[in-house]
């Protein structure tokens, strides 16, 4: 059975390499090891170890607290408290929006994002 907190550190790793542009293989030959490491790593399914969870946020430009931020123990219950899916880190299309919200300037990307506050407030 997947540890809550092993499946959160996952996605994560998925998270930010999602952000950085990265694959799983360009992951997984920076720290030294295979592409399917990788994956389980990101599904939870394998622990990362503290060695090795250095190795993967040195490679990504994080700190390793990052891996851990948003944690309180139940994701579920946190994600629907704030009206998003539980699973909203591992959703390609989602991170493909944060990433290109993040590429636009920022004085523009304000008013983006008033922008989506009103049209979310008008729905």
């Amino acid at each position: 059975m997947k540890h809550p907190v092993d499946v959160h550190v996952g996605k994560r790793i998925r998270h930010r390499r999602w952000m950085t542009g990265t694959t799983q293989q360009q992951l997984a030959e920076k720290v030294g090891i295979k592409f399917q490491q990788i994956q389980k790593y990101e599904t939870g399914m394998n622990r990362v170890s503290a060695s090795r969870l250095w190795d993967i946020a040195h490679a990504l430009g994080v700190d390793i607290a990052f891996f851990f931020e948003g944690y309180d123990g139940d994701m579920n219950d946190m994600a629907d408290a704030v009206g998003l899916p539980g699973d909203i880190l591992a959703d390609k299309e989602a991170l493909d929006l944060l990433r290109s919200y993040y590429a636009i300037p920022e004085n523009q990307r304000r008013r983006l994002f008033d922008l989506a506050r009103v049209l979310s407030d008008a729905a």
